[in-house]
Parts: structure tokens; sequence; C-alpha cells
């Protein structure tokens, strides 16, 4: 019984994430930028605002307005075709690259990803990742 319960209520993805940020629009302008990122929910103006990542499985990337907050929680990672391109045109894009700061190139990692690291214009560490290999 206790296998079957666990085929129910399995946990089979993230839905959202929700960060702490400490101006809206400056984050609203930087997060509006990353192709796929549409905004569902909110805006520049709001307290709270939501972007949905739509692919296969729907998420959501959440923003909420407040005083304080820690970016020292670890690295949100979004998955990407073409790692490269993307790294190109985040660095071309004059709002981009002026509100986040990139911490590394394009580079191949040895558990099998390509990847760059860059920080929201809060400090959150974010990556954007591209699997390598057959996947």
């Amino acid at each position: 019984i206790f296998d079957m319960y666990l085929n129910i209520m399995k946990v089979s993805k993230i839905s959202a994430v929700t960060l702490l940020v400490s101006d809206m629009k400056r984050s609203v302008d930087f997060y509006s930028k990353i192709p796929n990122f549409k905004i569902v929910y909110g805006g520049s103006e709001a307290q709270f605002t939501s972007f949905l990542i739509d692919d296969a499985v729907k998420s959501y990337l959440n923003l909420k307005l407040g005083k304080t907050h820690s970016t020292d929680f670890g690295r949100i990672i979004f998955y990407t075709d073409d790692v490269d391109g993307l790294f190109a045109y985040m660095q071309d894009d004059k709002t981009v690259s002026e509100l986040g700061k990139f911490e590394s190139k394009p580079q191949d990692a040895t558990w099998g990803e390509r990847f760059f690291h860059m920080l929201d214009p809060d400090g959150y560490k974010l990556s954007f990742a591209t699997p390598l290999g057959d996947e």
C-alpha cells in the first residue's frame, strides 16, 4: 500500500521559484529580456510579478518586492537549447548587460552541461545551461 501512495503522491517538478527583489522595475526590465520569460501577472509597478517559462512543462519565476533578502541560497539553473546563442544575445542586450553581471563565459562542465553563470540585478546567482551529449 505504501508503494501505491508513493506513486500517487510523488513530487514531479518545481512549479515556481519566488525571489525577493529590491527594485521591481529594474528586475522586471532584466527578466523580461530573457527569451521565453513572459509576464503573466504584475509588472514594473507591482508588488508581485510572475513570469511564465512555457515549454513542455510550465514553470514560473516570481518576483516579490521586499526590503530584506538574501542572495546566498544557491543558484537557479535554467535550461536552454543554445547556451552560446543565449550568452551572445544577453551580452549584446544593453538592458541585460547593464543590469546583470556575467560571472563566466559558456564552458563545458564535467557533469555533462555547457553553461554560463551570471548575477541578476539583486545579486541572485543564475546559470543557463544546455545538456551535452545525446539528451
